[in-house]
């Protein structure tokens, strides 16, 4: 626990010290493509106050000044699966970024998706005794929490602070200068398996690269594909990415669960390629321009050339019709919905005031998509793509971007985590979850 703590610490540290030389890198790692943005930090406001956004839309004084995105290499899952495939790739990304921007980057801020991510909710309680709150008191209270023995190979991601309740008032972001007699908080916790972290840290050292912070993506993307009010009453983003589905839960501006579905968008290319007999490079492209979950009575009669190139004349020449390819993606698109379905479920997500849905990521991009999704998860779902910020290219601002936009504003605003805080060594959470992950119910 405290090494992971440290390293933390250590990655924050370097955070800041980028932010202060003004240039940093964010990498998404994902499954189908690998995505670099370059931001230059100006370290003022202004643009934000001449827009009228606020801190949270992310405009921190930053603009992209490079982007590039590439083919992703052995990567299954959202999980590194050959190491010289990946670096390969992450180095290109990287290169052609850089040589956008005109500068060299040092430091980078990634993030990952899969992982087999686990949420717990963590509560924690000391006495004030009628002082005001100081930061040490913030330290003492998160050090309360009752960490659970989540086991070996495990390594936590995530610890945030999202509420905070003094005496009886609860709901409260920030307690500090406040006066009280008793404080306690609640924490939202994310591990993840230790090996795919690992392995991406060693990935992103092998490109000659620091690494400045990791994120979960389900996480950036909701930060991203969310807006400001969605975040704040509750609602549920479900990142589409070509490997893994990611699930996470915001509720008063906090991500308070997130978890991840093995099926992706490369799932149904590699469906439409059994069932077509067609390559997979051919099914990806007939599913982009022709793809659809939805059938009417004019897809029967819409037919698609296949045109493959397997030097079989009469198996390239042939033609489906769209129908044929519905009835071929729709099962697919069904099963990731139901899996996201019972993560939701399992999440208590029914007990949130609003339960807005956000569909975001390369996959969501399937045509009568929203539909089947609000039949499916029963609820109101609507189509996010990532926030605007300032220097983006034209080809950057789709939702297959979100993470990496998220990533941005996550780099420029990172939320306050457990590490921010000088915990005493002696105080290191070690004790059993007595909470169940269902706590917001509870407190909101």
């Amino acid at each position: 626990m405290i090494e992971l703590y440290d390293s933390q610490r250590a990655m924050r540290n370097m955070r800041k010290a980028a932010m202060q030389r003004g240039v940093i890198a964010v990498l998404d790692v994902g499954t189908s493509k690998i995505a670099c943005l370059v931001l230059r930090f100006d370290g003022t406001d202004r643009l934000a106050e001449a827009e009228g956004i606020g801190a949270l839309a992310g405009q921190a004084g930053f603009r992209v000044i490079g982007a590039a995105t590439t083919r992703s290499r052995g990567v299954r899952f959202g999980e590194i699966d050959a190491m010289q495939e990946t670096e390969r790739a992450i180095r290109t990304a990287i290169q052609a970024a850089q040589k956008m921007a005109n500068i060299r980057v040092d430091h980078v801020i990634g993030c990952f998706s899969g992982a087999d991510p686990r949420s717990y909710g963590l509560a924690g309680e000391v006495d004030i005794e009628g002082q005001v709150v100081t930061e040490q008191d913030v330290s003492r209270v998160l050090s309360a929490c009752d960490v659970p023995d989540y086991g070996i190979g495990r390594e936590v991601l995530h610890a945030q602070p999202v509420n905070f309740a003094l005496d009886h008032r609860s709901g409260m972001g920030d307690p500090r200068g406040q006066i009280g007699q008793a404080l306690s908080t609640d924490m939202h916790m994310l591990t993840v398996d230790a090996n795919a972290v690992q392995n991406l840290a060693h990935c992103v050292r092998r490109c000659d690269l620091e690494l400045a912070g990791l994120a979960s993506s389900a996480y950036v993307s909701g930060i991203s594909a969310m807006v400001e009010d969605e975040q704040e009453l509750g609602a549920a983003c479900i990142d589409l990415g070509g490997g893994s589905a990611g699930v996470s839960i915001f509720m008063k501006k906090h991500m308070i669960y997130a978890d991840s579905v093995r099926i992706g968008g490369d799932h149904v290319t590699s469906d439409i390629s059994k069932g077509l007999q067609i390559p997979t490079s051919v099914a990806e492209r007939i599913k982009t321009f022709y793809g659809g979950v939805v059938a009417t009575g004019m897809d029967d009669r819409e037919m698609i050339e296949i045109g493959a190139d397997t030097g079989d004349w009469h198996h390239d020449r042939r033609s489906v019709s769209r129908a044929e390819l519905i009835g071929i993606m729709r099962p697919r698109v069904e099963e990731i919905l139901e899996e996201v379905r019972s993560r939701l479920d399992a999440a208590g997500f029914e007990h949130l005031p609003s339960q807005q849905i956000v569909l975001t990521g390369g996959g969501s991009q399937i045509p009568g998509l929203d539909g089947l999704a609000s039949k499916i998860l029963g609820q109101q779902v609507r189509l996010g793509r990532p926030l605007r910020v300032h220097g983006l290219p034209q080809a950057a601002t789709g939702a297959g971007f979100a993470s990496a936009v998220g990533l941005c504003l996550f780099a420029a605003n990172p939320q306050d985590e457990w590490w921010d805080f000088e915990i005493p060594v002696d105080r290191y959470p070690a004790r059993s979850l007595k909470r169940a992950v269902k706590w917001f119910k509870d407190n909101w």
